[in-house]
């Protein structure tokens, strides 16, 4: 596994949920007395937690960029580490949309089944990230009453897209809680579902490495 194919490789992409050593774990977290007093840290990975790929940071290394999420009750600090290639054991995506329905407030599950029917009328993956994806995998409180609906999906079909986003906006205009998040193409890079919608001639797109500028013709072009 060659970190330096970050951005094609589908098991090093964004938003993929990543198990490491618990040896280079410990060892990664000797060498940060600043997170000392971080209780959760310290039994992280051996509870089975997972560590998320991120993007870089301008002059990291050539470790494999990955970050985790505090909840709101120890600060809800970002915590950013890289590991090497070979202290991964594992990759896995993140959770399906159906899978998050029962740890979602009893006031979203009606709009997380509609958005799943939504996504399989489509013919498109659905998954969740932000508060309430870090909820499910650990078991610690991380949504609020300000909390958003964080949700990747894969593309539609080109011909359908401006359908797809139509809906989902009708659904997000009834939804009790803000639906946010991307659409991703094969490569990983995403753009902002809002901004799709808006028909923006230029998007926001977000690569593996980096934050750029694109024509909406090159990113719906891809294939998907």
């Amino acid at each position: 596994m060659s970190l330096h194919a970050l951005p094609s490789d589908p098991l090093l992409q964004r938003h993929r949920l990543v198990h490491v050593r618990s040896a280079a774990w410990r060892a990664w977290l000797a060498s940060r007395s600043d997170l000392a007093n971080e209780p959760l840290l310290s039994g992280w990975v051996d509870r089975g937690w997972p560590l998320i790929v991120r993007r870089p940071v301008p002059g990291e290394g050539s470790g494999l960029p990955l970050g985790l999420p505090l909840p709101p009750s120890a600060g809800k600090r970002r915590i950013a580490l890289q590991m090497a290639a070979g202290d991964i054991v594992a990759t896995t995506p993140l959770p399906t949309l159906a899978e998050c329905v029962d740890t979602a407030p009893a006031a979203w599950q009606p709009s997380l089944w509609q958005l799943a029917t939504h996504a399989r009328a489509y013919g498109v993956e659905a998954r969740v990230f932000g508060s309430l994806a870090w909820q499910r995998l650990t078991g610690l409180t991380y949504l609020s009453s300000n909390s958003d609906l964080d949700i990747v999906w894969t593309l539609p079909d080109r011909n359908r897209i401006s359908w797809f986003l139509s809906d989902l906006a009708d659904i997000d205009s009834l939804a009790p809680v803000r639906i946010d998040g991307e659409l991703l193409r094969a490569d990983g890079a995403g753009v902002n579902w809002r901004e799709l919608h808006s028909g923006a001639p230029e998007l926001v797109l977000k690569t593996a490495a980096d934050v750029i500028l694109c024509r909406r013709e090159s990113f719906i072009g891809m294939p998907s």
